[in-house]
């Protein structure tokens, strides 16, 4: 059994596993890619040319803390392996189980006294009329196929949405030689007081601030159209995208104007990110909703520690707050674990640890203010015959009728049962989002006050043969505390 199982390999994970170990923990990293960095961080394969990491300009510390992470003999990492949920163990009350899931071992399962959820986001789900047609892509996507996988989209191409990843994106594809037609920004143009709110974000970012105005120059210089107060409203085409419509908006996102076409084979969205909270949710974590953070996200003290004993949490899944954060956040979350365990930390090491998230949250505090999704403008989108969830092929008409139907629903977990929302293999990461906005739009509330959809264990779709194992595993590492990855 592990002194801790950490979930992720991002900064905060990676930062939370040094700290652990320099502190005589016995630490196991799980992580569904091949290679330590995270989302924002992924590293091509080894076995490609040009394998080197470069990361955005204001995180130089990224290569060294992979650099140290990747080094350290003290940590065991088991790449390529999926979390697929938490079991506690009975025969060890300060222990847990952590099933995981891989496409050609199968699931096993590790023992840890003590568990930090570092699972990163993933990118805002948007419903609207074509969002399921070939073509359609996410920021986080594209970005992923460019700098892992060596992978372009072939074809003219339109970015749409709300935050600055679609400028990285977008820098990405024109230097690989992508044809970008037009970036739209939901957004209107920053007024002289917006940029002074925003001041607070320039201490210790100069130079990412200054790299993203040196794209924006770029763009314009490439020729691509970049458009503000723009939102897409269609996506057309028969068996792929061969259309884009864009609108114009107000400050509030909604449409002014009559909307125009754009010939794309490609359309990038990027209107933000969700918390990925399934893990936490699974084991029974308190989440409140705070949608400049990322929506549902776990509720923490003030070193990491959720609501269920033996569970931390660290990163994104806290809100989405940036690598800054998440570092500082997995540091923080280490010495936590660390103390609990009856390690001797330094309050001052605790004192370090918070200043430097005190620093991160200043800029990371005007993204969330400048960028927050309006939520209820993106589910106005949807038209009757738009399919919300996907996996369940449910539309909007029929989440609509039942709500009509039944106006004592306030619950999106009531929706989930009557109209199976969420019940798909994806658990509700697709239409969480949408169908939490069509309700608080029905029912004239607030979107959180709907609550959120339940998780289950397996988390992610693995055979049914591969959980035939699962409780003689966790027999197996309750009584004779070895770890079953190395039975």
């Amino acid at each position: 059994m592990f002194d801790v199982a950490i979930i992720g390999a991002g900064p905060a994970g990676m930062s939370a596993a040094l700290t652990a170990a320099d502190h005589g923990l016995t630490v196991v990293v799980i992580d569904e890619q091949q290679r330590a960095g995270g989302q924002i961080f992924r590293q091509p394969p080894e076995a490609f040319t040009g394998s080197i990491l470069h990361p955005t300009a204001g995180y130089d510390w990224a290569t060294e803390l992979i650099q140290r992470f990747e080094e350290v003999p003290r940590l065991t990492t088991e790449f390529g392996w999926s979390a697929i949920g938490v079991l506690h163990d009975d025969a060890e009350p300060d222990g847990l189980c952590v099933a995981i899931n891989h496409p050609e071992h199968g699931t096993r399962v590790i023992g840890a006294r003590r568990l930090l959820i570092a699972t990163g986001a993933y990118d805002l789900p948007v419903a609207f009329p074509g969002w399921t047609l070939p073509g359609v892509m996410t920021a986080g996507g594209v970005q992923t196929l460019v700098k892992a996988q060596k992978i372009a989209p072939v074809g003219d191409v339109v970015l749409a949405g709300a935050h600055p990843l679609l400028l990285l994106v977008a820098d990405l594809l024109v230097r690989d030689g992508v044809p970008v037609r037009e970036v739209a920004f939901a957004q209107s143009i920053p007024t002289p007081m917006d940029m002074l709110r925003a001041l607070g974000a320039v201490p210790g970012h100069l130079r990412m601030l200054a790299e993203t105005g040196a794209i924006l120059a770029r763009l314009v210089r490439k020729g691509v159209r970049v458009s503000p107060r723009t939102i897409v409203t269609a996506a057309h085409g028969t068996e792929r995208v061969s259309r884009v419509e864009l609108a114009r908006v107000d400050r509030r996102w909604e449409v002014t104007g009559a909307p125009r076409e754009v010939a794309a084979s490609h359309l990038v969205l990027g209107y933000g990110f969700s918390a990925s909270t399934e893990l936490a949710r699974q084991i029974g974590c308190e989440l409140a909703f705070d949608s400049p953070r990322g929506g549902w996200v776990v509720a923490h003290d003030e070193r990491r520690q959720t609501s269920v004993s033996g569970v931390f949490v660290a990163g994104e899944p806290t809100g989405v707050a940036g690598a800054d954060r998440s570092r500082a956040e997995g540091a923080l979350a280490g010495l936590g674990i660390a103390a609990d365990l009856g390690r001797a930390v330094p309050p001052a090491a605790f004192a370090e640890a918070e200043r430097d998230i005190r620093k991160a949250t200043r800029f990371s505090t005007v993204v969330q203010r400048m960028f927050e999704p309006v939520r209820e403008a993106l589910g106005d989108l949807a038209m009757r015959e738009t399919t919300i969830c996907r996996c369940e092929m449910v539309t909007r008409g029929t989440i609509d009728d039942f709500l009509a139907s039944s106006p004592f629903v306030s619950d999106v977990n009531a929706v989930k049962l009557s109209c199976r929302t969420g019940m798909g293999p994806c658990q509700g990461r697709y239409c969480e989002s949408s169908v939490g906005t069509i309700l608080a739009s029905a029912r004239e509330q607030p979107i959180g006050l709907g609550g959120r959809f339940s998780a289950h264990l397996p988390l992610k779709p693995v055979p049914v043969g591969d959980l035939r194992g699962l409780d003689s595993a966790a027999e197996q590492s309750a009584s004779d505390g070895s770890d079953p990855l190395r039975s």
